[in-house]
């Protein structure tokens, strides 16, 4: 969900700095040229996925909609560049008129990807498109690695619910865009307000060690939280001493206590031994929350605690050890001359060193086994194969630069739910191996 879908006004500023330098500068230069104009398909993909990881997870699609739709070189962007000397007249005064007029295709948000995966495609002029470069990367890359990790945690936790909570351990900015792309992966709830406004994730959030240092006894600040939130809060326990606390939470607030939280020492033992004490005091129906630093792997270990949610920080918003998906964004065809007519040739770079890639405009689809389960993505240049038609995985997203549509979040996130489904068993597992199905080219 995002503010239109609320009904809330927000100020989208232009994302057109959002860029880098070169990119105005190759402009510049193929403006002279004459060959700004012509045709072109740039390609975001992976040559990899990060070290040990079994799928990527596609998110920031809606709001790489936003961005592209925003990308507006205003007085006062086009003053700035004027002033630093960045380029010259004429292409100011064609910045002047910039609105990105082609199309753009991709895999839909939520879906898994795998090394080469042509995620997205923008389609159009060389020189709308390259302009885009910067951005499109910006926000795939970090909210892709985000929800990867979100999606890893959401496994491990089961039908437990996530909550994410990282916005303090991150830029301000970025922490929105992590709860966005956390919700995508799998979470539940969020602790950011910013990001429950803009776009609708529900918000969580009680109180702190320092609400109870704050008070002169741990008891009167149980008292004066429950006091205000009711019965069914969630009270912060390690503090001081844990059996203490949970005797005191139970005493003020009876059975009827909605949750402790518990955010330090030995997570498992400590679990047990609270669910044990909550039981003797007949709080059968008062939930444990664990918290602090935990990541996909703190959690599977926690699979067999009488846990019953979990709240994630630091680990999710740096991608828990993978802070970027390294997709890139490649000119793989473009037209011979500007003539709109022109046929598309594909290119490539071909230099050494790992960095190659595959040229031409690209179809993707997933195939399936007997079972139904994938077991490869294919992709290729040429006719689909009318077995793969119907698995085809690219969709148009925007046509004469116009956004087609904007999905709620809950269909993104339902959409990747069924998709990590579609996978092999293994791609859950959290060992070290390689992407859980291979990519054929044809």
């Amino acid at each position: 969900m995002n503010t239109a879908d609320l009904g809330l006004p927000v100020d989208v500023p232009s994302t057109s700095l959002f860029t880098d330098h070169y990119e105005l500068t190759m402009l510049q230069a193929a403006l002279k040229a004459g060959t700004a104009e012509r045709r072109s398909v740039f390609e975001v993909f992976t040559r990899r996925l990060p070290e040990g990881r079994r799928y990527g997870v596609v998110a920031g699609t809606g709001r790489v909609l936003d961005a592209v739709e925003n990308f507006r070189f205003d007085p006062a962007v086009l003053g700035f560049l004027r002033e630093r000397g960045i380029v010259n007249a004429e292409t100011l005064d064609w910045l002047a008129g910039y609105r990105f007029s082609g199309d753009v295709w991709g895999y839909q948000e939520g879906e898994v990807y795998f090394p080469g995966s042509p995620i997205m495609r923008v389609e159009g002029t060389f020189a709308e498109c390259v302009l885009l470069e910067t951005v499109i990367l910006s926000i795939l890359n970090h909210d892709s690695a985000i929800a990867a990790a979100a999606s890893r945690m959401s496994s491990a936790a089961g039908e437990r619910p996530l909550i994410e909570m990282g916005a303090r351990r991150t830029h301000e900015l970025a922490a929105v865009a992590a709860s966005r792309a956390a919700y995508v992966g799998g979470f539940t709830s969020t602790s950011d307000l910013a990001a429950g406004f803009r776009y609708g994730i529900p918000t969580v959030g009680t109180s702190a060690h320092a609400f109870t240092l704050l008070h002169d006894r741990e008891r009167d600040a149980f008292t004066a939280q429950v006091d205000s939130l009711g019965r069914n809060t969630t009270l912060l326990v390690d503090t001081y001493d844990v059996a203490e606390a949970v005797r005191t939470a139970v005493e003020i607030a009876g059975p009827e206590l909605g949750a402790v939280r518990i955010d330090s020492g030995d997570l498992l033992l400590v679990a047990h031994r609270v669910r044990q004490q909550l039981d003797e005091l007949g709080a059968h129906a008062t939930r444990i929350i664990v918290t602090s630093d935990l990541d996909e792997y703190a959690i599977a270990s926690l699979a067999a605690a009488p846990v019953d949610a979990y709240g994630v920080g630091t680990q999710l918003v740096t991608g828990s050890g993978h802070p970027t998906c390294s997709m890139v964004y490649k000119l793989v065809a473009r037209a011979e001359s500007a003539d709109s007519t022109a046929a598309l040739a594909p290119v490539a770079k071909k230099s050494s060193g790992g960095k190659t890639s595959v040229g031409g405009r690209k179809w993707a689809a997933r195939r399936l086994d007997e079972h139904g389960v994938a077991e490869a993505e294919v992709i290729g240049t040429g006719p689909v194969p009318d077995e793969l038609r119907e698995r085809q995985l690219l969709v148009r997203l925007i046509k004469d630069g116009q956004v087609l549509s904007r999905e709620p979040l809950d269909v993104v996130r339902d959409r990747h739910v069924a998709a990590r489904a579609n996978l092999p068993l293994s791609a859950t597992q959290l060992s070290r191996g390689e992407a859980v199905i291979p990519t054929e080219y044809v």
